[in-house]
């Protein structure tokens, strides 16, 4: 059960992220422009804020997505990494990444997308969910 929410819950996350990390490394005009609206009060290069954060929620989406798929397997090392430190870190990343989201949602635009600060929402409780379920019971969930 634990292990089908683990990895439901990565998955959906980093399907989720795609789409964003797709639009700002893409180019999509709606991210053009809320990078220009979002980069005036740091005194930064639009692109170069939008393509760096696209990268790094290609990162979290790529890091959710192998999780997800480790997360069915008997052998549990990624990386030579125990999977349930991995997929604390992933979650971990995922969840610092989104709370700085919603950050530049309240600070840096002058209007906050409400669906974009409930998106990010949803990801910082799953993935404080997700690191909970991996250190709470660590004897009875042998991942």
């Amino acid at each position: 059960m634990m292990k089908k929410f683990l990895f439901t819950s990565n998955l959906l996350m980093g399907l989720v992220l795609s789409r964003f990390a797709i639009s700002k490394l893409a180019s999509w005009e709606i991210s053009v422009k809320a990078f220009i609206e979002m980069a005036k009060p740091l005194g930064i290069d639009p692109t170069f804020f939008r393509v760096s954060t696209g990268f790094l929620i290609s990162a979290v989406v790529i890091a959710y997505i192998l999780t997800a798929i480790y997360s069915l397997k008997t052998n549990n090392t990624l990386f030579q990494m125990p999977f349930r430190k991995w997929a604390t870190l992933t979650n971990l990343f995922g969840l610092l990444t989104m709370a700085g989201a919603l950050v530049a949602e309240h600070v840096l635009r002058v209007e906050p997308k409400m669906l974009l600060v409930y998106i990010a929402i949803a990801i910082i409780l799953f993935s404080a969910i997700n690191i909970i379920i991996l250190n709470k019971n660590k004897q009875i969930i042998n991942l």
